[in-house]
């Protein structure tokens, strides 16, 4: 997912994607230390992508 359709999400679907995102990254982490993983890049890659999305919420929503 590239920043512009990032931006592109409402603040609902910003946040729902949030949520599944750092389910599925939990998800790989967990598969990961029972069975080695085909692309263990690919846990770097969902972390970028939910860290992503967090700045982009964070900027929307400043304290």
């Amino acid at each position: 997912m590239k920043n512009i359709d990032i931006r592109a999400l409402s603040d609902v679907e910003l946040n729902d994607k949030v949520r599944l995102e750092k389910t599925q990254l939990l998800k790989l982490k967990m598969n990961h230390a029972v069975v080695n993983l085909d692309n263990p890049k690919s846990i770097e890659v969902q972390r970028k992508l939910v860290a992503r999305l967090q700045t982009e919420q964070s900027q929307r929503n400043p304290i």
